[in-house]
Formats: structure tokens, sequence, C-alpha cells
């Protein structure tokens, strides 16, 4: 997911993302423990991912402290 994408949402919208995209690294590391997964780089991306949403969460907040 873009930057750009992840901007445009509020503060709820970035949890929920934050909590899909968790999910969805976590069913990536359950193929891969059950042989599963073909292309292990999708784990990377989704970590990274996770991250970019977190990071743009916390400026949100910072931004707005009321919104907690």
């Amino acid at each position: 997911m873009k930057t750009t994408e992840l901007r445009q949402k509020d503060v709820a919208g970035l949890q929920a993302e934050v909590k899909a995209l968790q999910k969805a690294h976590f069913g990536l590391r359950m193929q891969k423990a059950t042989q599963q997964l073909n292309n292990t780089a999708t784990l990377r991306s989704a970590r990274r991912d996770i991250a970019r949403a977190k990071t743009i969460l916390v400026e949100k907040q910072v931004a707005v402290p009321s919104a907690k």
C-alpha cells in the first residue's frame, strides 16, 4: 500500500488497516510454516507495510492528541 493512500485515512481507518495487515501477515507466516508459501518475499513486504502504516498512525496521533 502506498503512503499517499494511508495518509488519506483517519486514525480509526489506519488502526483498522494495521489490524488487517497484521492478520494477513499471520496468514503468510502460517503458510510458510506449512510449506504452502511460494514467494517468501511477501513476508518482508507485509512487515514493511505494517511498519509504514504504524508510522503514519503515530504521526497522526501526535498531530491530534485528542484522537487517542
